[in-house]
């Protein structure tokens, strides 16, 4: 079991495949290296990492981009990205993997260097579908190890993605690690997920005072946090929002959910769907019920907003549980998403 407080994010922006993928990419890791205060060499190391895995988007990629954001652990902030792509994907990722394995076009330090260069690296591909890669990049101290203990043990992750043509996402997602009840006083954890009806500045309005209220609600049961983001988004267009408290102790997830959004207790034969009332929070929601499902051994929870469709089968993602939830998550983006809407998927694992 684990009690390791979540990692916190702040997305910058998506690049997407193009002929300036790269050197837009890098620039901006570059800014945002230095903006968070990492070393020149440091800001280095992750501008030439980002270069790379750019470049392999560009030449390999049928329709790909790169995710760039700001990543916290108390004190200190590193730098992450994520490439998502639907190209033709890698039958031998050791090999891809090995030192000098660089494809024409690239830096030529190849994807082995980018994930010794690395804290934390993590790569999935399904050959015919595409490809998934995140790394992440703290401080090095004196000794030059990174300054965070354990910089790849968080246990949610979570990526949102605008509607095609905008620049602001009205879908967000929130995680919390707070004191057991019930479950004899072990840690929990919260997880809420909103979609802030339809898009652009106004959606993302109503998901922020989700996000604000749901860090704020002392009620810490799912009825009571929706509770308080029902309070939060009254005055706005209002969301479809559900929250997750994950027991370990307990072994079970409660979950309560209105509107469309989705959620998926994700194990090795499959899939369990979690169930929604119809409603808009923030204006009209029915009697709140909150639904207790057991956590499968292994597994994950996935909860996602209308812009995944729902028909994804883990089936056809061979590994993909063997995997952090930040490439879970672009995984399931890379599969399910739509352009027309705005998206966002959350993955818990390695929570219980």
């Amino acid at each position: 079991m684990s009690t390791t407080t979540p990692l916190e994010s702040e997305d910058l922006a998506w690049f997407r495949d193009g002929p300036s993928l790269s050197v837009a990419a890098r620039g901006a890791a570059t800014a945002l290296a230095r903006r968070i205060g990492l070393s020149d060499h440091r800001a280095a190391e992750v501008a030439l990492a980002v270069t790379e895995a750019a470049t392999n988007v560009q030449r390999h990629a049928v329709d790909g981009a790169l995710l760039l954001r700001a990543v916290r652990s108390g004190d200190e902030a590193g730098v992450e990205f994520l490439t998502v792509d639907s190209g033709p994907g890698m039958t031998n990722v050791p090999a891809a993997l090995a030192d000098g394995a660089s494809s024409a076009g690239t830096l030529g330090i190849g994807l082995g260097a980018v994930s010794r260069l690395a804290d934390h690296f993590d790569l999935h591909s399904v050959p015919g579908r595409g490809t998934v890669m995140a790394a992440r990049f703290w401080p090095r101290g004196g000794n030059g190890r990174a300054v965070v203990a354990s910089p790849g043990d968080s246990p949610a992750a979570g990526v949102t993605r605008p509607i095609s043509g905008e620049i602001v996402c009205g879908d967000a997602w929130a995680v919390r690690t707070v004191a057991g009840d019930g479950d004899g006083g072990h840690p929990a954890l919260l997880v809420m997920l909103c979609d802030g009806l339809g898009h652009g500045p106004l959606a993302q309005r109503a998901s922020q005072a989700a996000v604000r209220a749901f860090h704020a609600a002392h009620d810490l049961s799912p009825e009571g946090v929706l509770g308080a983001v029902h309070r939060a988004l009254s005055g706005t267009r209002g969301g479809a929002v559900a929250v997750a408290r994950i027991e370990p102790a307990a072994g079970r997830v409660l979950y309560c959910g209105i509107g469309n959004v989705s959620g998926f207790l994700v194990h090795d034969g499959g899939r369990r769907a979690l169930l929604s009332a119809p409603g808009i929070v923030g204006a009209h929601m029915r009697r709140l019920r909150t639904f207790e499902e057991p956590l499968p051994a292994h597994g994950a929870l996935v909860m996602h907003s209308d812009g995944l469709t729902e028909r994804w089968d883990p089936a056809v993602l061979p590994g993909l549980l063997g995997h952090s939830p930040l490439v879970m998550a672009g995984q399931l983006l890379r599969e399910a998403a739509v352009r027309l809407d705005d998206a966002c998927v959350v993955v818990v694992k390695g929570a219980w």
